[in-house]
């Protein structure tokens, strides 16, 4: 897993910068109920999509468990909060949206989505919305040379699989409403990036060696024509649930 902390400073450059957030935006936005006015932003990171969801008459708080993401999301102008998603400081019923975009992909531990799920059903009131990216992991499998390479060692079970996902959600009492998808904006991957970004450990949440080690998995990406060559852009997913 990588150290957030650690990460904070270069995380947007390496992540689609800013067209990438405008576009998770965009997509969020589209999904939440008219006359939507408070939003939680879970998993906020450095604040890159909260801002510009605060632009739209919401008032929006973020919250993350990385001190140094957090930093960068204040410096933003975001009002943030070091918080677990399991337990928010917020009281039941008191908000109109939660979001989580990129984050329960990469919550590995049994139990921990679930919770994570439950607790933005807590906080929400009936009618309000808990929106969140599923399936984030396979949105870069694009059919490409390097998904080939990868394909033996990806995890069997993602933690953000949109059918569990959806049935968490209804042990939560939230019930689908609607989903939407945007384009990842500079994520195409290339060889090169991909055999470093799974050197470190970008790729915990999807990839596990199996018989063979990081090292050796990273030279076979080594071996693929156009290392620097962007392959095609992933295309993420939203899904909405309701309070009823």
């Amino acid at each position: 897993m990588l150290d957030y902390d650690a990460e904070a400073e270069a995380y947007d450059a390496t992540r689609g910068g800013t067209p990438r957030a405008e576009a998770a935006a965009a997509a969020v936005l589209g999904l939440l109920p008219p006359g939507a006015r408070t939003l939680l932003d879970l998993g906020c990171g450095t604040g890159i999509v909260t801002a510009r969801l605060s632009r739209h008459g919401l008032r929006v708080l973020g919250a993350d468990t990385s001190y140094g993401m957090a930093s960068m999301a204040a410096h933003r102008g975001v009002p943030v909060v070091l918080a677990s998603g399991t337990r928010l400081p917020v009281r039941a019923g008191s908000l109109d949206a939660v979001s989580a975009v990129w984050l329960l992909h990469l919550l590995r531990d049994p139990g921990l989505v679930p919770a994570v799920v439950a607790e933005a059903g807590r906080v929400l009131r009936p009618g309000g919305v808990f929106v969140t990216t599923v399936d984030k992991d396979a949105a870069h499998d694009v059919g490409s040379d390097i998904d080939d390479v990868l394909a033996p060692h990806l995890t069997a079970a993602p933690a953000d699989a949109s059918a569990h996902v959806t049935a968490y959600a209804a042990e939560a009492g939230l019930r689908p409403y609607g989903e939407a998808l945007f384009a990842g904006r500079g994520q195409g991957r290339t060889p090169r990036g991909a055999a470093e970004a799974l050197l470190a450990g970008q790729y915990a949440s999807r990839v596990s060696p199996r018989g063979i080690t990081p090292e050796e998995l990273a030279a076979r990406l080594g071996l693929l024509p156009g290392q620097d060559i962007p392959r095609a852009e992933p295309t993420y997913r939203l899904q909405g649930f309701v309070r009823d």
